[in-house]
């Protein structure tokens, strides 16, 4: 760092995984590690899973503290907040930062942030975004000696106390499809697929990482191939073939890694929900923003939809953007979405043309910072994180929606959406079982849908971050260090990726667009006066191996930056990538 910044003290409402506050005075001698997360956001997730072998390695040497910092309303409760953490196995201590206290101290911008401090208290490293585990990991094992040959490292014991063990059939189930007599359950928090006769445990497939998405084969293509059920394991990057007879399970899909840009379509990145359409399984990639196809014969699996972008753009299939599909249902020549972080409900339709003319349209929801809980038309009606979608005989749509804790219905005849049901514990999926059955995964359980005329509490909100001023011209820079032993390499084309864009359009005269360079001048329209710049980042350091070959890592992450235009505003524009010097 060109100066040594003090680390800001933590401040919040409460503390979960340890015994009582914490602060950052009592744990100097060990290096530090902030992770700003919300639970709702894909990219967390996949840091917590990412810093697994970090805090594992540097077990004596590293205390790592997740600053959880809401971006919906519902996640600032913090019974949601216990849940998330144990459903997605978080092992150290969390701070709960509602009004983000903690997350302002620190300038974050972006979900995630990474900030990196000293044994000493002060702070040595900032990334955005994920894919720095392996910078963090090289950045200790310098860091390391040097402080404790000067005397400041003190090992000590880890602050984390694990909550009391779950003792339930479910944990956490996340879909639920029926197969014969069965209710076959993906079970996130369990790791495992539950067959359910008449409400009881009667077969539990192990072996996945986070199942969340379950598809039911046509009869002939299961006999071809040999299994009947696709599993979305969302936590492996994979697709799984799960054999009802003889319980057992095959990789069809995904080798394990998380997809990055550039990557073959051999990897994926969170598959959240699998369903048969259009003589394939389609997919919601929730990790890159993006539906999928995969084809249970030939084993192809292509990019059907969705630029990466994350937002909310109707289009043809290639260039609609998406936020974290995480639902999907079909209705003939329809595929109902529910696009998570956008709070929408949206649609594919196909056509008679080739599939790249098919269009994505939206029935609810306008953006990634727009929620509520709302009835009526589209310009109305509001969701807040949607997880699951079905479609009743009636050709309407019944909408999980999670963070309302309801069950919506929208009527594509008049356009319109009702609540039909309301209280219940995180809806995320919805299964025709003997009636309608709610997947309760707050409840660990599955309920029937008992339909009420009650009015729910109605609301409309915006995600509430800080605002940014700037001036009309901006300088914009994105700083990025790779790691020690690593650098930068170009040998072999560009190394770095930015895109720029904007909500209004009309918000950008100049500066829009895809380029090479980290950093870049935008002209913005006064008169438009404020909006969210969209800022996707990304780029590519590498160890030169002996000869011409490199290993090489991937940095990458999209800002959301709520701006406000004034005329005294400042000219320059910084959104650290990652890095010691960042």
């Amino acid at each position: 760092m060109s100066a040594r910044v003090r680390a800001p003290e933590l401040r919040g409402r409460g503390w979960l995984n340890t015994d009582g506050p914490l602060t950052l005075r009592e744990l100097r001698g060990r290096f530090v590690l902030l992770d700003f997360w919300t639970f709702c956001c894909i990219n967390c997730l996949h840091v917590i899973e990412e810093l697994r072998p970090v805090e594992a390695e540097f077990a004596d040497e590293l205390v790592v503290i997740g600053v959880h910092s809401p971006k919906f309303v519902h996640e600032a409760d913090p019974v949601a907040l216990a849940r998330a953490v144990e459903r997605h196995a978080v092992h150290h201590p969390v701070l709960d930062d509602p009004e983000l206290i903690t997350w302002q101290a620190y300038a974050a911008r972006a979900w995630p942030t990474l900030v990196l401090i000293d044994p000493e208290g002060y702070v040595v490293g900032t990334y955005a975004g994920e894919g720095h585990a392996h910078a963090l990991a090289a950045t200790l094992a310098e860091l390391v000696p040097q402080y404790r040959e000067r005397g400041s490292l003190q090992p000590g014991d880890s602050p984390y106390v694990a909550p009391a063990p779950r003792d339930s059939d479910l944990a956490f189930p996340a879909k639920a499809i029926v197969v014969e007599d069965l209710l076959l359950v993906a079970d996130a928090g369990s790791r495992s697929v539950v067959a359910l006769r008449d409400g009881a445990v009667v077969q539990r497939y192990g072996g996945f990482a986070e199942p969340n998405g379950l598809c039911l084969l046509p009869a002939a293509v299961a006999a071809e191939v040999g299994y009947q059920v696709v599993v979305a394991d969302t936590v492996g990057h994979r697709l799984w073939g799960l054999d009802l007879g003889t319980g057992e399970s095959r990789v069809v899909a995904g080798d394990g890694r998380q997809w990055m840009q550039g990557d073959p379509t051999t990897s994926l990145s969170s598959p959240w929900d699998v369903v048969w359409w259009s003589g394939q399984v389609w997919v919601a990639m929730a990790g890159v923003h993006q539906l999928w196809t995969f084809d249970p014969v030939s084993g192809d699996v292509e990019i059907a939809a969705g630029t990466t972008n994350e937002g909310l753009l109707d289009a043809a299939l290639p260039d609609a953007w998406f936020a974290q599909p995480s639902g999907l249902a079909v209705d003939g020549d329809r595929l109902w979405i529910a696009d998570s972080e956008t709070s929408a409900l949206r649609w594919v339709q196909a056509g008679d043309g080739p599939r790249e003319t098919w269009q994505v349209h939206s029935a609810i929801g306008l953006g990634l910072f727009d929620f509520g809980f709302r009835d009526g038309d589209r310009e109305r009606a509001r969701l807040q994180h949607p997880l699951g979608v079905a479609v009743d005989d009636e050709h309407r749509v019944l909408v999980a929606d999670t963070y309302n804790g309801a069950i919506r219905r929208f009527d594509p005849a008049t356009g319109l959406l009702e609540t039909v049901a309301v209280g219940l514990a995180e809806p995320s999926g919805l299964v025709a079982a003997d009636g309608w059955q709610v997947v309760e995964s707050g409840a660990h359980r599955i309920t029937p849908l008992v339909e009420e005329t009650a009015v729910p509490d109605e609301f409309e909100a915006r995600t509430q971050r800080p605002v940014t001023e700037l001036g009309a011209e901006v300088s914009l820079r994105i700083p990025f260090t790779a790691p020690p032993g690593q650098k930068v390499d170009d040998r072999f084309g560009p190394a770095t990726q930015l895109i720029v864009t904007a909500t209004p359009a009309a918000l950008l005269r100049d500066g829009e667009g895809r380029g090479v360079e980290l950093g870049r001048e935008l002209r913005l329209d006064p008169t438009v006066g404020e909006g969210v710049l969209h800022v996707a980042a990304r780029a590519a350091s590498c160890v030169i191996a002996d000869g011409e070959g490199a290993a090489c890592r991937m940095h990458q992450q999209d800002w959301g930056v709520p701006i406000r235009i004034t005329a005294d505003g400042p000219a320059q524009l910084v959104l650290p990538l990652g890095g010691t010097d960042a």
